[in-house]
């Protein structure tokens, strides 16, 4: 896979740089309306794991990235902010999709998929991400969607999961209540089934990725981890 050896540009940790980006990636929003602007705004202000993603360069540039549970495709709009890059988004709410479809923009070929992860075909994909998705499936379906993710990723190439860790138990109750409360507001599906991190990881193990457990709670409650999980070049999918 040729696209993993040129980074998107690394930002320097500091404010002013952040905020600029943050700019340019919240405001295709505007069009979608006042409540995806602000909610782009808040959750990509608030959330450490978007600043992570870039300032870590865990996403490469011109890199086919498949963004499973992408709500309004926030994390493609960040990325078009950084550098190219062809960004496939799956969400199951009819109207995240349409926000996403609004910000990201025909022009850009970026594909927004409305559609259900345990169905929808996966393309071949450099970077697959997930970000607080698989604890809102059953057993069954997490291992079928995590299974189908990991034989989507090219050799060489990198899966982005994060997870709220069910053995920290304040930060996961924590977790599970706000989950709770969003989804209800919203009037989607509870959260059904967490693990620990160790699991997670066994799990992935398992589907012959190397692994890397990173804290991705900075600033909030939460008991959330980030996992790096990379297919080893040359290794079957």
């Amino acid at each position: 896979m040729n696209t993993m050896s040129i980074p998107l540009p690394r930002l320097p940790a500091d404010d002013l740089a952040w905020r600029a980006l943050l700019d340019r990636a919240s405001a295709p929003y505007r069009p979608a309306g006042r409540y995806a602007w602000h909610f782009a705004r808040g959750k990509l202000g608030l959330d450490p794991v978007f600043r992570h993603l870039v300032e870590a360069g865990l996403v490469p540039a011109g890199a086919r990235v498949l963004d499973l549970g992408c709500g309004q495709g926030l994390l493609g709009s960040l990325l078009q902010a950084c550098g190219p890059v062809r960004y496939t988004g799956i969400e199951l709410q009819a109207r995240d999709a349409e926000r996403a479809r609004v910000a990201l923009g025909a022009s850009s070929g970026a594909a927004i998929v409305c559609g259900d992860v345990r169905t929808q075909d996966f393309p071949a994909s450099d970077t697959v991400v997930l970000l607080d998705v698989l604890h809102y499936l059953p057993a069954a379906a997490q291992e079928a969607v995590l299974a189908r993710a990991c034989a989507a990723l090219a050799p060489g190439g990198r899966l982005l999961l994060r997870v709220g860790d069910a053995e920290a138990r304040r930060g996961y109750a924590v977790s599970r209540w706000v989950d709770r409360v969003v989804s209800g507001l919203r009037r989607g599906a509870p959260p059904v089934q967490g693990r620990p991190v160790s699991a997670w990881t066994e799990r992935l193990r398992a589907l012959g990725l190397q692994v890397e457990a990173r804290p991705m709670s900075q600033g909030t409650l939460f008991a959330n981890v980030l996992l790096v999980a990379q297919r080893r070049e040359g290794a079957a999918a």
